[in-house]
């Protein structure tokens, strides 16, 4: 065999070789690695909807928010999940600053209806649904004590009757909870709002960890008041237990639930398919079928509960909570409430 030959058989080779593992490279992926904030019911239902749909295996661990970026910051170096979805997008901008996430632009987030508020403006996560925090009180338990009516305000959550008798989850591992401790600094400003969070916490009964638990748990008439996004509070209401739902008066400040890809993701195409999803009508429809109530972000959707939106919404300032998380949180758990005793 001639040199020149034998040259030309050994590049078509490896040519041919160089053309089968692009074509390697470019299968699609048959798993999803989820990391799911909602309430269970919800990422289980989710994951059902996008196998039926996609074809594509989800894995998904559910955790509080705070949990979830803390997993996210722990696993840096070798990431676990593809994807994160759901939880205040106050942990969505700390995680980018952390680096946690993949800047990604969906060619369905043209359908976002606020594409200032509902957009990451360096595309590294969207808004998926929208939600407003209330007040969650027991009706056995005001029926018990004639006189007390239930919070209509922040100040009201202060008053002697409800001194042992208040739930809400801890800011450390709840975006609900993160989010009624922005909400009170933005109201009062810095000064006032840590002296105001001091009182507060002297009233708490017990933290919780999932901040859709209080809800439950005063439900249950194991407290008077909890403090919990209203969505959550309509599910339990609609499950049968006896709560009444207020709104503070002084205004309340609310989340934009978030969807971010994992820098590092294994499965990225894959990731790419639940983000794209997650921003269609479709998607967001899913939501009251699993017994989640927010607005979507999204057109063409109507809404379960319009009125849970209808309320004195703050400003909130979601990037001023979200560039302070790590400040405000740690300064809650160190100089007001530790997180060393929280309950499931």
């Amino acid at each position: 065999m001639s040199i020149k030959k034998g040259f030309l058989i050994t590049l078509v080779f490896v040519v041919f070789m160089l053309a089968l593992a692009a074509c390697q490279g470019e299968q699609e992926s048959t798993e999803l690695n989820l990391l799911c904030v909602p309430q269970e019911v919800w990422c289980e239902g989710m994951k059902q909807e996008f196998e039926a749909e996609f074809g594509i295996t989800v894995n998904y661990v559910r955790m509080s928010t705070g949990e979830a970026l803390a997993r996210l910051e722990a696993e840096k170096d070798n990431p676990q999940f593809d994807i994160m979805w759901g939880g205040p997008i106050d942990t969505y901008i700390s995680g980018a600053k952390e680096g946690l996430f993949e800047q990604y632009e969906s060619p369905n987030a043209k359908n976002l209806l606020n594409q200032e508020l509902y957009r990451d403006k360096d595309n590294y996560w969207a808004g998926i649904y929208v939600g407003s925090l209330g007040f969650a009180t027991n009706t056995d338990w005001l029926a018990d004590h004639p006189g007390v009516e239930a919070p209509t305000s922040w100040a009201d959550l202060l008053k002697p009757e409800f001194k042992g008798q208040i739930m809400v989850a801890h800011p450390s591992t709840s975006g609900t909870s993160y989010t009624a401790v922005a909400t009170v600094l933005q109201i009062m400003g810095e000064e006032a709002g840590w002296e105001y969070l001091q009182q507060y916490a002297d009233q708490v009964l017990q933290f919780t960890k999932s901040g859709a638990a209080p809800a439950k748990f005063v439900g249950a008439g194991e407290a008077a008041v909890g403090i919990v996004f209203s969505h959550d509070i309509v599910a339990q209401m609609e499950a049968g237990l006896p709560l009444m739902l207020t709104f503070p008066e002084e205004g309340t400040g609310y989340e934009i639930g978030g969807v971010a890809i994992v820098k590092g993701a294994q499965h990225l195409d894959a990731a790419k398919k639940w983000y794209d999803w997650a921003l269609t009508p479709e998607a967001q429809a899913l939501g009251p079928k699993y017994t989640a109530y927010q607005a979507p972000t999204v057109g063409g959707v109507d809404l379960a509960y319009p009125e849970l939106l209808e309320v004195n919404l703050i400003n909130y300032d979601f990037q001023w909570a979200g560039d302070n998380k790590k400040a405000n949180v740690d300064r809650f758990t160190n100089e007001i409430q530790g997180a060393d005793n929280l309950k499931e």
